[in-house]
């Protein structure tokens, strides 16, 4: 078994990485690849995952002889300072020669290293769920887009829990975009948004929020909090269900679009029963997951759950690097080329990057809490879902007629 990669966690030197020292002896080329991830700061867990996952890839691909090329990681940890994004990025730009970066958590993060990597013709590689609503030449957007994360999670949760939804997020672009698609999927079903808060990044002062929902009674609450203030939530509720036996999971549930595995301790038993949706879940049951589960636990050592992040963040490097082995170089216009050439094999599947908007075709999948460490996965559509980042393709007499009954057509049921 390899060392555990919690082992380099704990180096004075945070991104000691272990294929830098396992390296092909015979590459004859050898590409850097620069890295932004928060492993200290609020939303660390993520960062934590995403980076192991890269990791595990880096591992990979730099031990196998198919690829006559050896990626050198660059990380750095802007510790969630938006600030600092963009001058590590321009850094590993301009000082380290890496013409593709992956990473960033939020958008806010990705927005601010954005004019930096278009200025330098470089390729950001983006792994996370996010709100959508944009496009850029320069970013491959590898996590779920609107149509494939709040659409299906509301077409499952509508025609279970009601129509009356309180909308929370954290103050930035993420809860703003995704609350504002939330409340025009509840107003084009006829719904009612009861009510709509917003807390600071890290912020656990949730008190009046939970206040206002224990007025409202809303039928469900759509959580776009992040990191703490997410935890921070989930545990008031939790406290709330207690006294009042009406704000139990089962009944008026917190669904998220973002919430995974790698959180779910900060949460222990509060978060049981609520909801959350990612286009992997570790409880998968197919061969292809567990064969690569065992490959990860491998690598990490332990029963360890991986998380989407963990999966993203490996597909993201795996992508990346079958894109140069297929082109013979890292110049961005050939990477893209290749990239978009044929699917890629990944811990979900393969994926296609669809070539008009630079975002990838996934299947989302529903999970209800079921413990401290696990998801059980209630819903998964029947297929990969084609990227539609701007909801250009959204018809609301579909949608309604999907919520308005409880045999939809693009989702089902799992049953164990």
């Amino acid at each position: 078994m390899r060392p555990s990669v919690s082992l380099y966690r704990k180096e004075s030197r945070p991104f000691l990485f272990l294929g830098t020292v396992l390296g092909k002896t015979h590459a004859s080329r050898s590409y850097r690849v620069g890295f932004l991830y928060s492993v200290t700061g609020s939303y660390r867990a993520i960062a934590q995952d995403l980076y192991d996952g890269a990791c595990m890839a880096l591992d990979e691909v730099n031990g196998d002889e198919a690829f006559d090329f050896h990626l050198s990681p660059e990380f750095r940890d802007p510790a969630g300072v938006s600030e600092r994004y963009t001058d590590f990025c321009d850094s590993l730009i301009r000082k380290d020669g890496c013409k593709h970066i992956i990473g960033t958590i939020t958008s806010l993060a990705r927005k601010e290293v954005l004019p930096t990597v278009e200025k330098f013709d470089a390729l950001l590689w983006y792994p996370c769920p996010y709100e959508g609503f944009e496009c850029s030449e320069n970013v491959i957007y590898t996590g779920a887009s609107p149509n494939q994360h709040i659409l299906p999670l509301f077409e499952y949760v509508i025609p279970k829990f009601g129509r009356r939804v309180y909308l929370t997020g954290s103050n930035y672009i993420w809860g703003w975009e995704t609350n504002r698609i939330g409340r025009e999927l509840i107003h084009a079903c006829d719904g009612e948004v009861l009510g709509e808060k917003y807390l600071p990044i890290d912020s656990t002062d949730i008190d009046h929020i939970i206040a206002d929902i224990r007025a409202q009674k809303p039928d469900f609450i759509l959580n776009n909090l992040i990191g703490n203030s997410s935890y921070a939530f989930v545990k008031a509720y939790r406290r709330l269900a207690e006294e009042d036996p009406e704000f139990a999971a089962d009944k008026r549930p917190i669904v998220s679009c973002n919430l995974t595995e790698c959180e779910l301790p900060q949460l222990g038993a509060a978060g049981v029963g609520h909801l959350s949706t990612a286009v992997y879940f570790a409880s998968r049951t197919d061969e292809q997951n567990r064969e690569w589960l065992a490959r990860f636990r491998s690598f990490a050592g332990g029963d360890r759950i991986p998380s989407v992040f963990v999966a993203q963040g490996y597909a993201t490097v795996r992508m990346l690097a079958e894109a140069i082995r297929r082109g013979g170089t890292d110049d961005v216009p050939t990477v893209r080329q290749h990239l978009m050439s044929e699917p890629a094999d990944t811990p979900f599947g393969p994926v296609r990057i669809d070539a008009s908007n630079n975002h990838t075709a996934l299947t989302p999948l529903i999970g209800r809490i079921a413990d401290a460490r696990n998801f059980d996965i209630v819903s998964r559509a029947d297929e990969a879902i084609a990227p539609d980042p701007y909801l250009v393709h959204f018809d609301a007499d579909v949608f309604r007629g999907k919520v308005g009954r409880a045999d939809r057509a693009t989702l089902r049921v799992v049953r164990p």
